[in-house]
């Protein structure tokens, strides 16, 4: 009998260390909340999933709801950090309670995605673009979209445009390339992450939403980050850069592109018209409040970034987005280091 009672009372208190062990490694694990740009969405899933595996107390949730969003909620402090493909302006870091770093994590062209069943390789001017996405070009057999795809069969069908519906961070670079490039442009619409569009404009929610949109609509045509149109089997056409070359999107020339581009102390860079390679290309930030809610999440949010920026950048290049160069990257790292508290 007390045999008995000795052992139950060994299992008891085995149970008991397990169940104790188990809370602790509970509470030692942090959850990050992040929200914002769709942009990077495919980058920062994976980002999630590889570092989890080297750092399992760490666990990051972040919800693609538009670089606007990712804004809106930094400001309020609802999130851990935001992320948005248009850099705050000096007026919105102001609202963030304790301040907000600007930590670029990754570079890529946006695409001008189009569903014309039989035309390939389509080239688009800055005029034409300018005038579709003005609402002034209306049918896909303008003579002024003829005047460079003469090898094309373009039918008389309307133009049907596709831009975001939500606070964009692909609709800024988009739209800060074509005001760069078109005064109709920037004096119709001018850049924005919520722009003016033409109220005849077909709508959709997010990189996804738009890609999805063009996908389902002949004659559509929209602009989407440059992963989204491979993902959705889309067509993307050829733009004219600084030097007036016609350029189609992918990795290497968005890097060509952003070759040159020279990083500020506050990290804040745009590149709106590149003389060499794919010229409507932008960078995405993640928007780190300076005063965390917590140590604990102070100490997660430096070893996230810092492994986003050094580990996790070989993993831009897989999913068709450049990488941060290495001096602005431990730069950045560095400015999380002794910024966050």
């Amino acid at each position: 009998m007390l045999f008995n009672n000795f052992g139950r009372l060994t299992t008891i208190a085995t149970v008991s260390v397990v169940v104790l062990g188990t809370q602790l490694a509970a509470l030692a694990q942090v959850t990050l909340s992040g929200a914002g740009a769709t942009f990077p969405q495919p980058l920062y899933e994976r980002y999630i999933r590889e570092m989890r595996k080297s750092h399992p107390d760490i666990k990051v949730n972040y919800q693609s709801i538009g670089s606007g969003g990712g804004v809106k909620q930094t400001i309020s402090g609802t999130v851990d950090f935001g992320a948005s493909d248009a850099a705050m302006t000096d007026a919105e870091m102001a609202k963030v309670k304790g301040g907000v770093l600007l930590i670029p994590t990754a570079g890529g062209a946006v695409s001008v995605a189009y569903n014309l069943p039989g035309v390939k390789g389509l080239k688009l001017s800055n005029a034409v673009l300018s005038g579709i996405f003005t609402g002034k070009i209306t049918t896909w057999n303008d003579p002024q979209i003829v005047k460079d795809n003469k090898s094309a069969t373009l039918p008389s069908s309307a133009i049907k445009p596709i831009v975001r519906a939500d606070g964009s961070g692909t609709a800024f670079i988009f739209t800060n390339h074509m005001s760069a490039v078109s005064p109709e442009f920037k004096s119709a619409v001018g850049a924005s992450k919520e722009p003016k569009w033409s109220s005849g404009f077909l709508k959709g929610k997010g990189n996804p939403g738009v890609a999805s949109l063009i996908k389902q609509t002949p004659g559509g045509i929209g602009f989407v980050e440059y992963e989204f149109a491979l993902k959705n089997g889309l067509s993307s056409a050829s733009v004219q850069n600084g030097s007036k070359q016609y350029v189609a999107p992918n990795l290497k020339s968005a890097n060509l592109a952003l070759a040159d581009v020279q990083f500020p102390a506050n990290f804040r860079a745009f590149d709106v018209n590149s003389k060499q390679g794919y010229p409507i290309v932008g960078l995405t930030w993640l928007l780190i409040p300076k005063a965390q809610k917590s140590p604990a999440k102070a100490a997660a949010i430096k070893t996230m970034v810092k492994w986003m920026l050094t580990s996790g950048q070989q993993f831009n290049d897989d999913l068709n987005f450049t990488s941060i160069p290495s001096g602005v990257a431990q730069r950045a790292i560095q400015a999380v280091e002794t910024g966050v508290k």
